[in-house]
């Protein structure tokens, strides 16, 4: 990793921080946690920095934020990093329309997930819920690639991770969680909505710099620059 690598990283770190700082909707069953813009704006480093760009920018702006706010350390607060590192891992290899061995195998962290969630006595009682984690493998094999297919694999990989976190970390009953079935599909929508239209967004505004700046490190992908219209 080179120097201008390294500070694309700390810029999208230091987005990605301020992002955090803005609240979204508020986590249901845990006191004082809230979803926050980064759940639109983290899962997309990945698709400008890579897959090692991507995690350390996102596990870098969670770091910053964590000690900012003066959590204490827990077993919870240390994996709550890890879904958005997935997610940021998935964009980064679901980039394409070749499936690679990588794309694969982060697809398959779901499917773990769910073997987890049906094993808890807990979670076997509501077995179906964990249906959802099917998604990023189906996205994966279905429309590899396309920014919407690509965004809900990636924000339902960080919804399985801190699901089951949930599940074997806190308090919870089967009635909590068949809750949460219809407000998961409504959320994990505007998130993914959230992800793609930030990863527009971003592409225009840095196809735009890049004819005064040099921005060859970051992967531009100039077919989902505004003037293309190719969203989907």
């Amino acid at each position: 990793m080179n120097m201008k690598e390294t500070v694309f990283i700390l810029v999208f770190s230091l987005a990605a921080l301020i992002a955090s700082q803005v609240n979204f909707s508020p986590l249901l069953g845990a006191q004082n946690q809230s979803f926050t813009f980064f759940q639109f704006f983290g899962p997309m480093a990945g698709g400008f920095l890579g897959i090692a760009g991507g995690a350390a920018s996102v596990l870098i702006a969670q770091l910053a934020g964590f000690l900012l706010a003066g959590n204490e350390f827990s077993l919870f607060n240390a994996l709550r990093f890890l879904p958005m590192i997935l997610a940021a891992a998935y964009f980064a290899r679901n980039g394409g329309k070749a499936i690679g061995k990588s794309a694969l195998a982060l697809s398959a962290i779901p499917i773990l997930c769910m073997a987890l969630f049906i094993l808890h006595p807990i979670g076997g009682q509501v077995w179906y819920y964990s249906l959802y984690w099917l998604i990023p493998a189906l996205m994966l094999v279905l429309f590899p690639g396309r920014l919407i297919a690509r965004s809900l694999g990636s924000t339902f990989s960080a919804h399985a991770a801190g699901s089951v976190a949930f599940l074997y970390l806190l308090p919870s009953t089967p009635a909590l969680w068949l809750t949460l079935i219809p407000i998961v599909a409504f959320e994990r929508g505007l998130f993914a909505g959230g992800i793609a239209v930030s990863y527009v967004v971003a592409n225009t505004l840095l196809e735009k710099l890049s004819a005064k700046l040099d921005l060859t490190a970051l992967a531009i992908d100039k077919s989902y620059c505004l003037c293309n219209l190719r969203f989907l």
